[in-house]
């Protein structure tokens, strides 16, 4: 299975998202130090009611924690947009 649709089902799995999109950047870095390893490079935009009255911090956070063994081989970047279903 695709790196961008494994990252998008573990976090529609943990955080019931109304909108998710997960692209794979990867070949725009192409020759990176981080892409030697195998890391791809991925942005996430996220919108989710678990969200609600976190800090971006704490929403980075959580996106991470649900991430957490992909993080250590599969992901090299990623950029996060996580937004509350009330900040769109």
């Amino acid at each position: 299975m695709e790196r961008a649709t494994l990252i998008e089902n573990r976090l529609r799995e943990v955080l019931s998202p109304q909108k998710i999109e997960v692209r794979d950047d990867s070949h725009q870095h192409a020759g990176h130090e981080g892409a030697k390893s195998g890391g791809g490079h991925f942005a996430v935009t996220i919108v989710s009611s678990h969200f609600q009255g976190k800090n971006l911090v704490q929403r980075h956070q959580m996106i991470y924690q649900a991430l957490n063994d992909m993080m250590k081989k599969e992901v090299h970047a990623l950029s996060i947009q996580a937004l509350a279903p009330n900040e769109l």
